[in-house]
């Protein structure tokens, strides 16, 4: 038997696609002699037979993209089981939820979001949660301190009977003994969590119901006389595992940054940013998760999945990332909107995979701290102090948040024995600002300096996540999303010149250039959709006649 010391912590699987590639060369080597039989005979033509030979130039450009980016797939097995004989202390995780609107993200979303992130199997005290509410919610903070006293049964209960779906709304719409087991002890404490769960779901919609969980005094104070886009930051520590016990709740931090009316907030990178500054004063975990209010975690092994190719010793010092697709629930038949991102993460996602890797997708991702504070793949084993502070130039004015910053660097924590201590800084390093897509963008820039990143699909998924189902909803995030891709192409973030001026490969740029081209695409199809209308209406035609 192979000594586990001595064996990977994850492999990289080729798939075979040889038929896929043959499809794919024959569709592009079709679409080339279209193009040349346009060129050839484009005098003989008129406007209509230009404009089809535009829309087909884009149409082969836009697949050339596609055969790149798909052509070496991979898969990454991990392995968690070496890992825990491997290292024998896990590192800490810093794990972030962000929340930007109770009405639209409803308070028990995010409370099962937190409850399914506590309860993860990983050591507690080497976790901590800090939910970003951009609402600045009273009844956001109601709802997280009720849950952190449903979670101190809840964690155990899930750990004791090794339950595999750990967000309580999830759970309890199934049947007990499908997930847990039938002894007589179980199923009593089953029903007992589901009786403390719909007492803690009546508490948090009596609040939203009232609109304001009391009347602003005692630990509600700071909220009084607070608006949604002009108020101070609020940091409240919610629960602090003072012990550092295995079995105690893992630390929770309620965050509502600052926002001043004439002041721009940058959206979710701002609100990235201040959960990394506030992690960094109070934790200050090598490894950061950032997940969305509304993706729970439905793999309770997923850190040590995420873990496997960050601590792995062939590529701890190159993968800078660890990114899980985005897998969704109850989401509409065939997916009619596109919103479940099949295409992006089925079919191209393990197409990256084999390149530099997966874009980062914005939840569902472990990142290293050291990464997001700027550190390149070959500065990583010598980290000197003029680079540090040439890092470090960039935190603001901040001793305390300096300090966290260096220590950082050089893959120490050494967080304060009192979270409370918490200063308020600044600075420019970490999520990129820009675009609406900071997801994106941040990733990019990574890349960009020679990291690469994995892209990890075990099973069960690792979060499942709730898509819009309706189309107004959808026509809103895609244009989002649409906006957000052109503000980096036509940037200077562009991934052309992060390939010509810095580590980014050659196939990944294309890759960029595939998703960042996404808001452009309208235009030729559209226009090759309308084709046929306007050949009817001048009686001409823009498809080759048959000759017999």
């Amino acid at each position: 038997m192979a000594n586990p010391i001595a064996l990977p912590l994850y492999e990289k699987i080729p798939r075979k696609n040889t038929l896929q590639r043959l499809f794919d060369i024959l569709i592009f080597f079709l679409l080339l002699s279209l193009l040349i039989y346009r060129f050839l005979f484009l005098k003989n033509h008129g406007l209509t037979w230009l404009l089809a030979f535009l829309c087909e130039s884009w149409f082969t450009f836009t697949w050339a993209l596609v055969i790149s980016t798909k052509w070496n797939p991979v898969d990454y097995k991990t392995h968690p089981d070496r890992l825990l004989q491997r290292v024998p202390e896990l590192p800490s995780v810093d794990m972030f939820v962000t929340t930007a609107d109770p009405v639209l993200e409803p308070p028990i979303i995010t409370v099962n979001t937190v409850l399914s992130l506590l309860a993860i199997d990983y050591p507690a005290h080497k976790l901590a949660c800090y939910v970003s509410d951009d609402g600045c919610s009273p009844i956001t903070y109601y709802s997280l301190v009720e849950a952190s006293k449903f979670a101190k049964l809840w964690v155990p209960f899930c750990k004791k009977y090794n339950i595999h779906v750990r967000a309580p709304f999830r759970y309890f719409s199934s049947n007990p003994q499908t997930f847990g087991g039938s002894s007589s002890d179980f199923q009593q404490e089953w029903k007992r969590m589901k009786d403390e769960y719909e007492r803690l779901s009546h508490k948090i919609e009596d609040a939203v119901q009232k609109s304001v969980p009391s009347d602003f005094t005692g630990d509600f104070a700071e909220f009084s006389n607070t608006e949604r886009k002009n108020h101070p930051a609020i940091i409240k520590v919610i629960w602090e595992n003072k012990t550092s016990l295995l079995d105690e709740l893992s630390h929770l931090v309620y965050i509502s940054r600052e926002k001043r009316p004439n002041h721009p907030h940058h959206y979710k990178a701002g609100a990235m940013n201040v959960l990394a500054r506030v992690s960094g004063l109070m934790t200050n975990a090598p490894y950061m998760l950032n997940v969305d209010c509304d993706m729970f975690v439905n793999n309770p092994k997923t850190a040590l999945h995420a873990m496997c190719p960050l601590l792995d010793s062939k590529s701890e010092n190159k993968i800078a990332f660890s990114q899980f697709p985005q897998v969704f629930y109850g989401g509409l038949k065939d997916d009619p909107y596109g919103n479940q991102l099949v295409v992006l993460f089925k079919y191209m996602g393990h197409g990256l995979a084999g390149l530099q890797g997966p874009f980062y997708g914005g939840t569902g991702c472990f990142h290293s701290r050291k990464v997001i504070y700027g550190l390149s793949p070959d500065d990583v084993d010598s980290v000197n102090e003029k680079m540090a502070n040439n890092i470090l130039s960039n935190f603001g004015s901040s001793k305390e948040l300096i300090k966290s910053g260096a220590n950082a660097l050089k893959g120490k924590t050494d967080p304060p024995s009192n979270l409370s201590n918490s200063i308020q800084a600044s600075y420019q390093v970490g999520w990129k600002y820009g675009s609406t897509v900071e997801d994106v963008h941040t990733g990019l820039m990574i890349h960009k300096r020679g990291w690469r990143s994995a892209l990890l699909s075990p099973n069960p998924p690792a979060f499942l996540g709730c898509a819009p189902s309706g189309g107004p909803s959808a026509a809103t995030q895609q244009k989002r999303w649409a906006t957000g891709l052109l503000e980096i192409l036509f940037s200077k973030s562009c991934p052309i010149f992060a390939t010509l001026f810095g580590e980014l490969q050659f196939r990944q740029c294309l890759a960029y250039l595939w998703i960042l081209m996404w808001g452009l695409r309208f235009i030729p199809e559209l226009c090759y959709a309308a084709l046929p209308a306007y050949c009817l209406i001048t009686n001409s035609h823009f498809l080759p006649k048959l000759i017999f």
